[in-house]
């Protein structure tokens, strides 16, 4: 088995840098505008990656049969089109943050992972029955974590978030179709300078950035452009090299759980004890969804 408790510590430390990524962007907002926020840690993603590239002197992707310049034209449509996905993805999720806590954006976005093999059914890919338990639990998960009154009262940045977790499903696929013939951390470059290069857009035309506002808020932008997209992103790689992906996507899945621990410690988020119930349920979904595909994936491997 290629399972080691190394790489699972590189795993784990991961998941704890993207959970305490929301704390970031929560904290974030209270110095720039969502767009504004995105574009810059995107830019600050993109370089921290582009310096990996130069020091680690990435030159050629995994797929040999392809010359220098079909692999940069393949990696250009590869990186526009997951740049895209994730620009739309990103700053939705963002604008939810403004609206919403960062312990209930962790898990709510943390249902990405119950979504993507729901998508996959119209890919023609296989539907694992048990997954509808998956989907059951999250599904209540839900209803105690945003709906504390009611349906009526399910809040604004709650269905942003929601809406940004079927948008991060939709660029998990598109990654995961183009990222297996090209090199990934480059992949990964070329898609956060796109989402930064088209966020400039919005940025300017509905909302007012000064420089003043991006220095108030260079820690929060430091920690979720750098080390979020940069480091965890390098971490995450080095790590699935040697690790099962069913194993691997299992212990990322804590992300939500760091996501409430640091929402609580830094920026003192408290939970209901009927959102605490929610947690609980959407946690165990994301379980189930996770421990489900270890099968399939172990034939794959």
């Amino acid at each position: 088995m290629k399972n080691s408790a190394f790489n699972n510590i590189l795993l784990l430390t991961t998941a704890f840098i993207w959970g305490a990524g929301f704390a970031g962007q929560r904290a974030g907002m209270e110095f720039i505008e969502p767009v504004t926020f995105n574009c810059v840690r995107s830019f600050l993603g993109a370089f921290s990656l582009l310096l990996l590239i130069i020091i680690f002197k990435i030159k050629k992707g995994p797929n040999k049969k392809m010359n220098k310049w079909e692999e940069r034209r393949y990696m250009l449509k590869a990186g526009i089109l997951c740049g895209l996905a994730l620009f739309f993805a990103s700053n939705i999720q963002q604008m939810g943050m403004v609206y919403t806590s960062a312990s209930k954006a962790g898990f709510i976005s943390s249902l990405y992972i119950i979504i993507v093999p729901m998508i996959s059914i119209f890919l023609g890919r296989k539907f694992p029955p048990t997954l509808w338990l998956g989907i059951i639990l999250g599904a209540f998960g839900l209803y105690f974590l945003c709906a504390v009154d009611g349906f009526s009262n399910i809040g604004y940045g709650d269905i942003l978030i929601m809406i940004s977790a079927v948008l991060y499903s939709i660029h998990i696929l598109v990654i995961d179709h183009y990222a297996p013939k090209i090199d990934s951390v480059k992949l990964s470059c070329v898609q956060f300078f796109v989402v930064g290069l088209i966020s400039l857009i919005p940025m300017f035309i509905f909302e007012n950035p000064t420089i003043e506002g991006i220095i108030a808020c260079k820690w929060a932008l430091l920690f979720t452009g750098v080390v979020s997209c940069g480091i965890a992103y390098t971490l995450q790689i080095i790590a699935q090299k040697n690790t099962n992906p069913a194993l691997a996507s299992l212990i990322l899945s804590f992300e939500s759980v760091f996501a409430v621990l640091t929402g609580y410690l830094i920026l003192h988020e408290v939970l209901t004890m009927k959102e605490i119930l929610g947690c609980i349920l959407m946690f165990a979904a994301v379980l189930i969804a996770q421990i489900k595909r270890r099968d399939t994936a172990s034939k794959c491997c």
